[in-house]
């Protein structure tokens, strides 16, 4: 047999069984992808965003690249963190990641 006979060769007949355990796969697959991946990712943003909006002047909080500090002011769409004694440095508030009021 060669390669070109291969290809013209038909699919065996498998009826419609084969395609209703193709798409029960597919429907599984999606539900474990929801469940386990999606899902929980999307109520730890909407709990992060929360914490965000809640924040206020003294909370101490971490940014995406890992800065530890605490919030000096608060504008519409950005924090100043005290980073150190006398060192402050403006952030976007869709850095921070965590909110921590009663952690010292």
């Amino acid at each position: 047999m060669t390669l070109g006979q291969f290809f013209l060769m038909a699919p065996p007949d498998s009826g419609s069984e084969g395609a209703i355990i193709n798409l029960l796969f597919l429907g599984a697959l999606f539900f474990v992808f929801y469940f386990f991946i999606i899902r929980p990712q999307s109520k730890r943003q909407k709990e992060i965003q929360k914490k965000v909006e809640a924040m206020r002047k003294g909370d101490k909080v971490v940014t995406s690249g890992g800065l530890m500090g605490q919030v000096n002011s608060i504008d519409d769409e950005t924090v100043l963190l005290e980073v150190d004694s006398g060192v402050k440095i403006r952030f976007q508030k869709s850095a921070i990641t965590d909110v921590n009021p009663d952690k010292n």
